[in-house]
């Protein structure tokens, strides 16, 4: 009988192991790549908290446009939220998505989508599609992309780069919507 029992313990102990290992890897594939690191420069407009200094909190509807980003036609960039809508001439939201900013941000205010191309390399190597720049902030050429294989990694912050990713399907909307001189309104 003692045999049976040692060996019964000897499974459960495996399964164990097998568990917090398992546990382990997951937190380490989320985990950021340096956490020492700031992934805003010191110029960011990004605000990470809310004006009376407290954590900001998530939008209630993520379908309300925010209300200090004009009218009309145009795509809201919300930098806090990492947020963008698409929004119609009548100030109506067709499409929301969350989107990972890069490392050099857009100071907010309104702009004009200034260039498109429809497959480029990222200035951080990857393969993107349905690049739409509007802005230029430290020298960097600010737009949003989508990564041809669909990731959207967290930016090296040893790296000034301006690429606002998105996933593809994002990017398609965005890319049939945001054509050359329609706005771009950010807000913080």
């Amino acid at each position: 009988m003692a045999r049976s029992s040692s060996g019964f313990v000897a499974g459960l102990t495996a399964v164990a192991v097998a568990a917090v290992c398992f546990l382990a890897y997951q937190a380490s594939a989320n985990a950021p790549a340096n956490p020492s690191a700031d992934p805003r420069t010191p110029n960011s407009a990004a605000p990470s908290v809310s004006p009376s200094g407290g954590p900001r909190k998530p939008a209630e509807n993520p379908l309300v446009v925010p209300a200090d980003s004009g009218s009309g036609a145009r795509v809201v960039y919300a930098l806090a939220d990492r947020r963008v809508w698409l929004v119609d001439a009548k100030g109506k939201a067709t499409r929301t998505f969350t989107v990972m900013p890069s490392t050099v941000h857009p100071v907010p205010g309104a702009y004009s989508v200034t260039s498109r191309s429809g497959s480029v390399r990222g200035s951080d190597g990857v393969q993107i599609e349905h690049v739409v720049r509007f802005a230029t902030t430290q020298d960097v050429a600010i737009g949003f992309s989508a990564a041809v294989d669909g990731s959207t990694p967290a930016p090296d912050a040893s790296k000034k780069t301006g690429g606002i990713r998105m996933k593809r399907t994002d990017g398609d909307a965005l890319w049939t919507f945001a054509v050359i001189g329609a706005k771009v309104v950010v807000v913080a």
